[in-house]
């Protein structure tokens, strides 16, 4: 038979079977994880005295013959040898001949594909804590430039507050580093190896699990090997953390549509990062996050696919499984691709701070603080509250705005009314005002991106020490023991 697994079948698999269940066409993006899985594994049963060291040492030789095709892109795929594992494993035997065939002692593709992902996911968790440090700093920069542009807050869409732009801006670096945070903390999971496991139950071999894992730079090994081959918590907690990224991204996108709009005339976003219209010349098109917003639901998509795989599946492994690649695949590709657009995009943005004033000074949202004001008079909240709702209308109706008021027609309104009041209305007053900690005052927001720049530095540091122990992790199985 041409299966590596034939000895039992009389008759060849089905054609269309094969197309149907084979796996290659996506799981060969794990090639190369495969191969260090593999070249750990064999490095340890030569330790091991389970495969002759020379054997052992051909077959690394081999491995890295399959790796070097593989990098070069002249790596053939056949779908008749089903996935990642089998192809490999069938270059290999081709390449040095029967020997090859001892890589697979003491393992299962079960506990190898965990293997693969694991490795996979590690490796790209560390790349996007390290792009959202990228996205976190391109708003930083922005902040520090706008510390003294106030523009509108908003509640429902509705003018509520003045407040700092860079206020703004830090509230999703803030949002960013919780997903920072989340990521670091699923590293751990992810840093799990579940090899060794074999198809369920382990293996009659006397290999040494440890070992492999400290090859592989992972901090510990699965417990239980009927776990270490059926879960895919991991996957699931890493779709879930880049679906609240992506909820994250797609409502900056939102306002960043918004206020590039002609109605708000915010910020223009750099032409790099918009398209035009085939039919409307004047058109300038802030297409990048409108499709980062519309590209969150595939992400979600992705998520609630994996959880309804997994719902009903006893232990162990099931060819179920199979289908929790391409959505993970899927979401690293447009989870990358987003951020790798957002900090440039975000760079280069410019801001129109005249534009925001103007809106700032036409609109309502100092009334609050004129019903602070009579507070600290003495009147009662709510009916500060009534006085200043009853101003507001009078303003409206007249069409004008608070600070167009003279003292006269405050008064009208209460007694309390003083001169102090034209100061109490002007937006840096108001903005000054909320000087507690985490407010939107200069001296907190100044303060917050202290805090926000140290948070980064932290973020990078964990990011070189994770790349450099998987740099050592993938060169530890090349080298003879």
């Amino acid at each position: 038979m041409s299966k590596l697994w034939g000895g039992r079948f009389t008759k060849q698999t089905d054609e269309l079977v094969e197309q149907y269940t084979a796996s290659i066409t996506f799981d060969k993006k794990m090639a190369e994880e495969d191969i260090q899985g593999s070249l750990a594994h064999i490095t340890m049963l030569g330790r091991c005295g389970i495969v002759p060291q020379q054997d052992a040492d051909r077959i690394k030789d081999g491995l890295l013959q399959v790796l070097a095709l593989i990098q070069a892109g002249e790596m053939e795929y056949s779908v008749s040898d089903e996935d990642i594992h089998m192809n490999i494993e069938k270059k290999l035997i081709e390449l040095i001949g029967p020997v090859g065939g001892k890589l697979h002692t003491g393992r299962s593709r079960n506990d190898q594909v965990a293997t693969d992902m694991h490795l996979y996911l590690r490796k790209h968790v560390v790349q996007f804590v390290e792009l959202l440090g990228n996205v976190q700093e391109a708003l930083i920069t922005q902040a520090k430039e706008n510390v003294d542009t106030i523009i509108p807050g908003y509640t429902h869409l509705q003018r509520a507050q003045p407040i700092l732009f860079a206020h703004h801006l830090l509230a999703y670096v803030s949002m960013f580093e919780r997903d920072i945070e989340r990521l670091k903390d699923s590293y751990k999971r992810i840093n799990t190896l579940p090899l060794g496991a074999g198809a369920l139950a382990g293996t009659t071999f006397p290999i040494d699990r440890h070992f492999v894992a400290e090859q592989l730079g992972f901090e510990r090994v699965y417990e239980n090997s009927l776990d270490a081959v059926s879960d895919r918590d991991f996957i699931v907690e890493f779709l879930a953390n880049a679906s609240l990224i992506m909820t994250h991204l797609s409502r900056l996108c939102e306002e960043l549509v918004l206020w590039s709009s002609t109605e708000f005339q915010f910020i223009e976003l750099d032409d790099a990062f918009c398209t035009g219209s085939s039919i409307m010349p004047q058109k300038k098109n802030p297409d990048v996050p409108e499709l980062v917003r519309g590209k969150t639901g595939r992400v979600y998509g992705n998520l609630i696919g994996m959880l309804t795989v997994l719902k009903a599946l006893p232990l162990a492994y099931n060819k179920d499984m199979q289908e929790d690649k391409e959505g993970m695949f899927d979401t690293v590709a447009t989870l990358d691709g987003a951020l790798r657009l957002f900090a440039p995009m975000i760079a280069t943005m410019k801001v129109n701070r005249s534009r925001m004033r103007q809106a700032v000074n036409q609109d309502f949202s100092n009334a609050t603080d004129i019903a602070d004001f009579l507070v600290n008079k003495g009147l009662p909240f709510r009916q500060a509250h009534e006085v200043i709702g009853k101003t507001v209308l009078y303003c409206i109706q007249k069409g004008v705005y608070l600070l167009d008021l003279s003292l006269e027609e405050f008064q009208q309104f209460s007694p309390l009314f003083d001169e102090k009041i034209y100061d109490v209305l002007q937006p840096e007053q108001v903005v000054n005002a909320r000087n507690v900690y985490g407010g939107t005052a200069k001296p907190q927001v100044e303060a917050a991106i202290v805090r926000a720049m140290e948070a980064l530095q932290v973020t990078i540091a964990w990011n070189e020490q994770k790349q450099a122990e998987a740099t050592a992790a993938q060169v530890q199985p090349m080298i003879a023991k």
